[in-house]
């Protein structure tokens, strides 16, 4: 189903992804209609944790960059 080496290289906002991306296939696929409701939820809920996994790292680049600033700041002084 998923390939074991791939997927420990990526990070995990890229295996959230790739997780909606086979529930929307599933939905897809899926001739009845409370399957195709239950793939397009996991999706939804997929795609709400690749968000998440982005704003963290977006907060994590933005903290390490304050404290970078904060120490060129204090060595100079």
């Amino acid at each position: 189903m998923v390939e074991p080496v791939s997927v420990r290289q990526l990070k995990d906002r890229d295996v959230y992804r790739l997780r909606a991306e086979q529930a929307r296939s599933e939905a897809n696929e899926a001739t009845l209609e409370n399957v195709r409701d239950r793939c397009l939820r996991a999706e939804a809920a997929w795609m709400e944790m690749a968000a998440r996994a982005d704003r963290t790292e977006k907060m994590r680049v933005d903290q390490a960059a304050a404290k970078a600033a904060l120490l060129a700041e204090s060595a100079e002084a």
